[in-house]
């Protein structure tokens, strides 16, 4: 889902951006050399219910796994993904 809206990394405010009809969801992280501490997601009210929480979860996983990061999970949301996706605990750090 979203395939054709690109993940934005938004260094300057340590952000992973997705934008969807004009809104901007997004997850806060913090990056320690290889590692990336994800803080918090979240998806503004006019998007819920749409997957838009999880394809930006899984685009972010995607950048990070091909650049040969790992994560640090402390996104209650990013956890539940986890448990549901356990493919991608490959990645915890």
């Amino acid at each position: 889902m979203y395939e054709d809206i690109q993940l934005i990394n938004n260094q300057a405010i340590h952000n992973f951006e997705l934008f969807v009809d004009g809104h901007r969801a997004f997850i806060d992280y913090q990056q320690r050399g290889d590692k990336f501490f994800l803080i918090h997601t979240e998806v503004p009210r006019e998007l819920e219910g749409r997957g838009v929480a999880a394809a930006l979860v899984e685009k972010t996983f995607k950048y990070l796994e091909a650049n040969n990061f790992k994560i640090v999970p402390y996104c209650e949301y990013i956890k539940a993904y986890l448990k549901r996706h356990p493919e991608w605990e490959r990645l915890i750090a």
